[in-house]
């Protein structure tokens, strides 16, 4: 592993990697195999693989049951999740569903998917989430839905979204995917709105390969949906639901996110020892801050942000491609935001100055089970490095850029 101590050993000027192989950002947990193979038994002795099994009938009960939540009703990815959940909630006849630019890159396909424009909102400077106070000014005679995002650190304004929507007779759906593991106001995360969304991917919390659910306490959304999943079929060759497609979850996935959710108390511990050698190594640090978790609400610490202050030398895009020529692979948090994405579709455009502001200044460092404690302390310590030699690599980056 390079160290470094002067410019020349900075990969991006052609020095050697810091590390070998990347360190990434995603949470990439893998769960004890033997279990993965005890489910897997299951399907295969069955010989069902798909069409609602007794995996994915389990899966369900545990996952309603962690989110407190009557229902869970499981599919094959989380973008198809949230695209019919959008199209079973929203308002016939209306065209608009308010959601926040600062968010999902592929949030605004989902809804275009669905026939809806995105109106994007603003965001709070606090919690970089959509609220009642954002998404008001955004609701007229042609809003189908709001969509509230749940960030990476903490929450949305659950509370003020949920009286918004009362007040206006607006179904309110929740993209719950970075707060799958919290709960708030003393009840689980999965139980607000009409619904609430989650994804099973495999940077995810819950590992299923691939997945996506929706929880939920309204019995005919989650009939509807179930059937929908399926070709809308309610029996053989029976359609019952107009509209429906292949987004069943198959029972492969779902024996990998039963393991899953097997060991995630344990990956919660481990999650959180990160966060803490993040919070630790990062405090004495000039010009770059933590996000905390708000530790109350038991969050899964799954992924860390930090934010670029005014007082660090360097900007936000530089440090990402200093970090990611070592093998450190850093990300931009949710940049460009949504507003600024060329769409060939139709949606609202809008001013969102708050937003704007925000998309220049968050990271997200490497965390999650490819990454160590000692990882984590040579990625500040480098941190610290480019920090301090921070006006010779302006010049040097200048340079390369005149040579383009």
């Amino acid at each position: 592993m390079a160290d470094k101590h002067t410019l020349e050993d900075l990969a991006l000027f052609g020095g050697a990697r810091m590390f070998p192989a990347p360190k990434p950002t995603s949470n990439l947990v893998r769960p004890d195999f033997d279990k993965f193979l005890d489910y897997s038994r299951v399907f295969f002795e069955h010989h069902q693989y798909t069409n609602d099994g007794a995996l994915v009938k389990q899966l369900e009960q545990r996952l309603a049951a962690f989110h407190q939540t009557e229902f869970c009703v499981a599919f094959c990815s989380g973008f198809w999740a949230l695209a019919l959940a959008i199209s079973a909630l929203a308002r016939p006849g209306r065209s608009e569903i308010v959601m926040p630019s600062f968010t999902y890159r592929r949030m605004a396909d989902i809804a275009a998917w669905t026939r809806l424009k995105p109106h994007f909102c603003d965001v709070e400077e606090s919690t970089l989430a959509n609220s009642a106070a954002t998404v008001r000014p955004c609701i007229n005679d042609n809003t189908a839905l709001i969509l509230g995002v749940h960030p990476i650190v903490n929450f949305c304004d659950i509370d003020g979204l949920v009286d918004l929507a009362k007040e206006r007779d607006i179904p309110l759906l929740f993209d719950s995917v970075e707060s799958v593991y919290e709960s708030y106001a003393g009840r689980k995360i999965g139980c607000f709105g009409a619904g609430e969304i989650f994804s099973l991917g495999a940077s995810k919390l819950v590992n299923g390969f691939e997945g996506g659910y929706l929880t939920t306490n309204d019995a005919q959304l989650a009939e509807h949906l179930a059937l929908i999943r399926g070709f809308g079929f309610n029996g053989p060759d029976n359609v019952a639901v107009p509209g429906g497609l292949n987004a069943k979850l198959n029972e492969i996935h779902a024996a990998m996110a039963l393991a899953g959710l097997d060991d995630l108390e344990d990956q919660v511990v481990r999650n959180r020892e990160r966060y803490l050698t993040y919070q630790r190594l990062l405090a004495p640090l000039k010009g770059i801050r933590l996000l905390e978790f708000d530790e109350s609400h038991r969050p899964g610490y799954k992924n860390i942000v930090i934010e670029v202050l005014d007082d660090w030398p360097l900007s936000r895009d530089d440090t990402v491609s200093l970090l990611n020529a070592e093998m450190i692979l850093a990300r931009a948090y949710y940049t460009p935001p949504l507003h600024r994405k060329r769409m060939a579709y139709p949606h609202v455009p809008v001013a969102l100055p708050v937003t704007d502001r925000l998309a220049e200044r968050y990271i997200l460092p490497p965390c999650g089970h490819l990454v160590s404690n000692e990882d984590i302390a040579r990625i500040v310590v480098f941190l610290g490095f480019i920090s301090a030699n921070a006006a010779a690599i302006k010049v040097r980056l200048q340079q390369r850029e005149a040579l383009k």
